[in-house]
C-alpha cells in the first residue's frame, strides 16, 4: 500500500514512489495483457478505418451526483467515437495530480474509470502520470481509438430534407447536477453521464440509415443543432413541446433563469435519420440502455439560399420557404417561430 494518504511531489519523481503509485493505483485497476507489458508504446491489432479522438477533463467537483471525473472521462471519449459510427476499442489515459490529492479519492476515481471502461467495452492500453504543485486537484486527458465498419458513413454534413431529428432523452441533466453541487442547492438531480454504445449499435444493427449523430455536451442542444444545420446547409425545425426536459430540471431552470436548450449533457445524443425510419429508430432507442426517454423533436427542411433574414418571423413553419440554409428554428408552444443560435457567452465552465 502507498505509505501516504495524499499525493506528494515525490510521487511524480520517477522513482520508487512513482512506481508504487502506478502499480498500486493504476496498473491494478486497468489490468490487461497489453498494458501489463509496460512498454513505451502499445502495439495492438488495427483496422481499415480508424477513428481517433482526444479530450481533457477538468470538471469540478471531482465527484458529483450520478458520476465522477473518472466515469466522465470514459463516457466523453467513447461517445465521441460512437458519433462517427466507430466501435470504441482502446483508450489512453493521462493523469495530472496536484500535490495534496487524497489517495482514497484517486482510488475511487480510478476504480470508477475502470468500471466504466469495462461497461463501454474498451481497454486502457497506455497512460501517463504527472504530479504538480497545487491544492489536491485532479485532471485527466484521454485519447480514444475505434474502428469504423465498412459502409458506415456518419457525418454532420449528411442531413437531408425530410429527415427526422431525435434525441435519446431529457436535456440539461448533467449541467443541472454540476451547477447544483457548486451552489449547494439541495436536489436529487443526477448527471446523465453514460456511454451510448448500446443506442448506436442498436440503430446500425437495426438497419437504420443513420445520417448524423452528435452527443449533446457543452453548449447544449441548440448549439449542437445549429452546428449541424450549418454543416449540412439545411434548415432544422424543432417543436418546443417535443423536447424532453425532466420536471426536476425544468423547476431548476425556472429557479435560476436557465434555458434547458443551452444546458449540457454527458449521456445524450442527437440522431438524424430518414423521416420514414423515425418511428423504428425511436423504438430502438427507447429499448436501449440510457435511451428510455428518447423522442422525435423536429425535422430537416430544404432551405432556400439568400432568403430574407426576417422572413422566418412571418410564419410558414411547415415549409422551407423564406428560411435560410443553416438556420435553426423552433415552433413555440403558442405557435410562433423562435430563431435559435449557438450559446452566447461563457455558459458554465468546467462542466467536463
Amino acid at each position: 500500500m502507498l505509505q501516504t494518504a495524499r499525493i506528494t511531489m515525490e510521487h511524480g519523481s520517477g522513482g520508487q514512489a512513482t512506481g508504487e503509485l502506478i502499480g498500486e493505483i493504476f496498473a491494478s485497476a486497468f489490468d490487461n495483457d497489453v498494458l501489463d507489458r509496460m512498454e513505451d508504446s502499445a502495439v495492438v491489432p488495427g483496422s481499415g478505418r480508424i477513428a481517433v479522438t482526444t479530450d481533457s477533463f477538468v470538471v469540478t467537483p471531482l465527484v458529483f451526483r450520478g458520476g465522477d471525473i473518472g466515469r466522465l472521462s470514459v463516457c466523453g471519449t467513447v461517445n465521441d467515437l460512437l458519433m462517427r459510427g466507430a466501435v470504441p476499442k482502446y483508450l489512453t489515459c493521462g493523469f495530472i495530480l496536484e500535490e495534496g490529492l487524497e489517495v482514497s479519492l484517486l482510488q475511487r476515481v480510478v476504480d470508477s474509470l475502470a468500471k466504466t471502461a469495462k461497461e463501454a467495452g474498451v481497454s486502457i492500453i497506455a497512460g501517463d502520470t504527472k504530479v504538480i504543485e497545487g491544492n489536491g486537484g485532479l485532471y485527466i486527458n484521454t485519447t480514444g481509438v475505434g474502428f469504423v465498419p465498412d459502409g458506415v458513413e456518419i457525418s454532420a454534413a449528411n442531413a437531408q430534407a425530410g429527415d427526422a431529428v431525435l434525441v435519446s432523452g431529457t436535456m440539461g441533466d448533467h449541467h443541472a447536477a454540476i451547477l447544483g453541487e457548486r451552489l449547494n442547492i439541495e436536489s436529487d438531480i443526477e448527471s446523465d453521464c453514460a456511454p451510448l454504445g448500446e443506442i448506436v449499435r442498436g440503430l446500425l444493427d437495426g438497419g437504420i440509415e443513420v445520417r448524423t449523430l452528435r452527443d449533446v455536451t457543452r453548449g447544449g442542444l441548440a448549439t449542437v443543432l445549429k452546428e449541424l444545420a450549418a454543416a449540412s446547409g439545411k434548415c432544422f425545425m424543432l417543436e418546443e413541446n417535443a423536447v424532453p426536459v425532466s420536471p426536476k430540471v425544468r423547476d431548476f431552470c425556472g429557479l435560476l433563469g436557465l434555458d434547458p436548450l443551452y444546458m449540457g449533457n454527458e449521456g445524450k445524443l442527437v440522431a438524424v435519420v430518414p423521416g420514414e425510419q423515425a418511428e423504428r429508430a425511436l423504438e430502438i432507442m427507447r429499448n436501449a440502455r440510457y435511451g428510455s426517454g428518447a423522442a422525435v423533436i423536429g425535422k430537416v427542411l430544404e432551405a432556400k439560399e439568400g432568403a430574407g433574414a426576417g422572413s422566418a418571423d412571418r410564419g410558414g413553419a411547415g415549409s422551407a420557404e423564406g428560411f435560410e440554409a443553416g438556420e435553426l428554428l423552433m415552433r413555440t408552444e403558442i405557435g410562433g417561430i423562435r430563431r435559435l443560435t449557438v450559446l452566447q457567452g461563457e455558459g458554465l465552465p468546467r462542466i467536463c
